[in-house]
């Protein structure tokens, strides 16, 4: 058994946008470019004419595969449950949207379907027979903050257990790994006003946390994302309102700033509650996980050379080392697939300046395959 190497399409969004690349060049980048890759997730809404491209592109797009050597892997597919002006979508509206995903998923020789990590297990559920009819496993995104020790996961491994089912687990997204905000994400920060003070009290608590050192405590995040996250941020910040569960760590961290940063702005503790959106999970949980994991999202947002060591790259935020060995301890013998979401760190700038995902992600896989080769 071997880990297999994908990219998921998501980290060539500005290229597409600028028509730089469309989907017959990012497959080729994958099949030409990438030494021993060959696995394609995509977004359905982003790849394809959704909800049916149509029996012309399911002909082409075999062609593609068969030409570059490519593999469907994993379909990511979303849900816009306020896409109705009357209503919010039902369970069973959602259920019944995630039903015609699975059918076009495995149209397209796709094994996997992934969903959000807010999609609730009910959905997943009441779609689950027509994956086990057409063989197409399901896989619950398990995205920072969301520990791989919460409920989210869980709930998943529980049901497996009590059923039997091959076709439903979790697709770990390699931001839990994540140990320190990106130099990056900092940098955005900085040019939006925050203090280099700031940026250095954010990594600094980073540290403290990962070393069980920091004077703040851990909360519960097994049902939130870092964007839910953010929001009870900003309204502490504005309003003093906070859960009760966050509450001390919520305060820990604004006087943990303020006694780094001489007269903090708003966006000063921002930047340091950044180091709260960090999962910093266990690998032996990750190795234990291993049965239920579908495919993995190989999560980045900077490859940066590694001192002294040209041509071989790092991820400094996210603790790489740690996540792959898990996964080889465990027996994992399916797709990690780079997904490269650090451009939106670069969005504010001008076209010069933006990243270049394609050079990025060559870079991811450099990393990947000399750390699944150890």
């Amino acid at each position: 058994m071997a880990i297999k190497r994908g990219v998921s399409f998501y980290s060539y969004q500005q290229s597409q946008f600028f028509r730089e690349l469309d989907l017959e060049s990012q497959i080729r980048e994958v099949g030409e470019a990438l030494p021993d890759a060959d696995g394609v997730e995509i977004v359905d809404e982003m790849s394809l004419r959704y909800p049916d491209p149509g029996d012309e592109f399911v002909a082409r797009w075999f062609d593609w595969m068969d030409r570059y050597g490519t593999t469907p892997v994993t379909m990511d597919v979303c849900m816009d449950v306020l896409q109705f002006r009357d209503h919010v979508m039902t369970y069973e509206e959602c259920a019944d949207r995630l039903r015609r995903d699975i059918r076009l998923a495995e149209r397209l020789g796709f094994r996997n379907v992934r969903v959000l990590s807010v999609v609730p297990l009910e959905v997943m559920l009441s779609a689950l027979p027509l994956a086990e009819e057409l063989d197409v496993r399901l896989g619950k995104e398990i995205h920072q903050p969301m520990p791989l020790e919460g409920r989210q996961v869980t709930e998943i491994v529980e049901h497996v257990e009590r059923t039997g089912t091959r076709h439903l687990g979790i697709v770990p997204d390699f931001g839990i790994f994540g140990w320190r905000p990106s130099e990056v994400q900092l940098a955005w920060f900085e040019r939006r006003g925050a203090s280099p003070a700031a940026t250095a009290a954010a990594v600094e608590l980073a540290e403290l946390l990962r070393a069980g050192k920091a004077p703040v405590g851990a909360v519960d995040m097994s049902f939130s994302t870092a964007g839910n996250l953010r929001v009870d941020v900003k309204r502490f910040l504005t309003t003093g309102e906070v859960d009760p569960a966050f509450a001390d760590t919520f305060r820990g961290v604004k006087a943990f700033t303020e006694s780094r940063v001489d007269d903090p702005a708003e966006i000063d503790h921002t930047v340091v509650f950044e180091a709260l959106m960090l999962s910093n999970t266990s690998g032996d949980t990750l190795r234990e996980l291993v049965p239920h994991v579908v495919s993995v999202h190989g999560k980045f947002n900077n490859m940066s050379e590694i001192p002294g060591r040209p041509g071989q790259y790092q991820d400094i935020a996210i603790d790489y080392d740690t996540a792959i060995s898990a996964l080889v301890a465990g027996g994992y013998d399916g797709y990690v697939n780079s997904e490269y979401e650090g451009q939106r760190y670069f969005q504010d700038r001008g076209r010069a300046e933006l990243a270049d995902e394609v050079e990025q992600v060559r870079r991811h896989q450099e990393m990947l395959r000399r750390l699944t080769a150890a």
